[in-house]
């Protein structure tokens, strides 16, 4: 399957040398110069995955981000020239799967962007072939169709929740550190101590406590990890 990307920044000498390294790749790219025409390109085209830059003029990239996760739930990737662990932190929250500090090395973007389409697309069609669905409680998860439902009701969830989400489904009462679920879902080292995963834990968490039904809890052990409290 060929995937475009959609990406955008204002310095737009960047995103043509990103598109140079892409097409080595196969992958398509929508260069976007601002927010305003990142958001005109995401709902005219088909995208696989989003680039943004947090600093653009008219809408900025986390405004551009709560508007493509109010319908999608494609990966996304923030770029910012700041390293203050507030930008990341929001980025997260608002539903990011990734963040890479300016200047940067484009191939190291490139690497990025790969490993989010091969866990976002590639990996669910293998998961589909391996199992039909994961329930704990109430709590079902559906690899094939990307979906999570509790008590029949649908959750929203961004990629890389799903992922944790399933991790945590497929071993019930198992404890996993931080450095476990980093490099199942992210698939790279844990090479660095930030708030990546707390911050995805936090929102999941949150998320459950929102629906309707009764949801399984997932727990902090404290100096261990996390895990998802096992069906009575």
């Amino acid at each position: 399957m060929g995937y475009t990307i959609l990406a955008a920044d204002d310095e737009t000498e960047l995103l043509d040398v990103l598109e140079l390294y892409l097409g080595r790749e196969n992958i398509g790219i929508r260069k976007a110069k601002d927010g305003i025409e990142a958001m005109e390109i995401f709902h005219r085209e088909e995208v696989h995955l989003a680039l943004l830059d947090i600093m653009m003029p008219g809408l900025d990239g986390f405004s551009v981000l709560r508007k493509i996760r109010e319908t999608s739930r494609i990966p996304a990737i923030m770029l910012t020239a700041k390293s203050e662990d507030y930008d990341k932190i929001l980025g997260l929250e608002l539903g990011a799967d990734d963040y890479i500090t300016k200047p940067y090395n484009p191939l190291e973007v490139v690497a990025r962007i790969k490993a989010q389409l091969r866990r976002n697309y590639d990996y669910r069609e293998e998961s589909a072939r391996e199992t039909q669905f994961l329930q704990v409680k109430g709590l079902v998860l559906r690899p094939e169709e990307g979906l999570v439902t509790l008590d029949e009701e649908v959750m929203e969830l961004t990629s890389t929740e799903f992922k944790i989400l399933r991790l945590l489904m497929e071993y019930p009462g198992r404890i996993f550190t931080r450095q476990q679920i980093f490099e199942q879902v992210w698939e790279e080292e844990y090479a660095r101590d930030d708030n990546t995963v707390m911050v995805h834990i936090s929102n999941l968490r949150g998320k459950l406590e929102r629906m309707p039904g009764e949801a399984p809890q997932i727990r902090t052990v404290k100096g261990l990890g996390y895990k998802l409290e096992k069906e009575a």
